[in-house]
């Protein structure tokens, strides 16, 4: 995407925007709405340059209004912007590349800032190539766990979806907690990743669950 086949290629520091169990992985879009003043100054700014934001989840700690950051991500960069008539922004963040947070700067923007290292996770600017892992039990697994929450899915698309985007949708969009997204983010590698999501869906299935029914977003 854009140019960048090497670590070395991405931009060392960025601003980062802390969202809990909102997660952006490599070669997958993530629709965001932004309508806080400093986010919507953070897009005017980034707009202006390479477009790459930082998605970072937080952890415990810190002041409430300024949470300690994960010390993982990833970079994503803005494919689409759009400006609705009261002033917010609709964009697609579509992952580039994990990082490593190595500090956070002193900025005078309203919005943060990260010095990142990109080196451990350059694998993730190549897609990833076979063999892959037991497609056959990560459809078994969603489906027990689909079912027991009564979702709903096309499963003509499903199963004849690419493995990459599936496994990334899923991991991004189902109702995983805060410290279960940052395990799928910082799986060692996609066939990890895909072993980490089908043993939470293993696990998901077997709890029991009081939600109320709801479709699968």
């Amino acid at each position: 995407m854009a140019g960048y086949r090497r670590a070395d290629d991405l931009p060392q520091v960025f601003p980062v925007f802390p969202l809990d169990r909102a997660l952006v992985l490599p070669r997958s879009p993530l629709p965001l709405q932004i309508f806080e003043p400093r986010y919507l100054n953070m897009v005017d700014d980034v707009m202006a340059g390479d477009r790459i934001i930082g998605m970072v989840q937080t952890r415990p700690g810190g002041e409430r209004a300024r949470p300690r950051l994960a010390g993982v991500g990833c970079a994503g960069r803005i494919t689409s912007y759009a400006e609705t008539p009261d002033g917010r922004y609709r964009i697609t963040l579509t992952g580039v590349c994990r990082f490593e947070i190595a500090e956070e700067l002193s900025a005078m923007t309203p919005y943060r800032q990260v010095r990142a290292v990109f080196a451990p996770y350059e694998a993730d600017l190549a897609e990833p190539v076979p063999p892959f892992p037991d497609r056959a039990r990560l459809s078994r697994a969603l489906r027990r766990y689909l079912n027991h929450r009564s979702y709903d899915i096309d499963w003509d698309s499903a199963n004849n979806a690419p493995l990459e985007p599936l496994v990334n949708s899923l991991c991004m969009g189902l109702p995983f907690d805060v410290a279960e997204k940052q395990a799928l983010l910082e799986a060692r590698d996609f066939a990890d990743r895909v072993e980490v999501l089908t043993v939470m869906l293993e696990i998901g299935a077997a709890e029991d669950d009081d939600d109320e029914p709801r479709p699968l977003q």
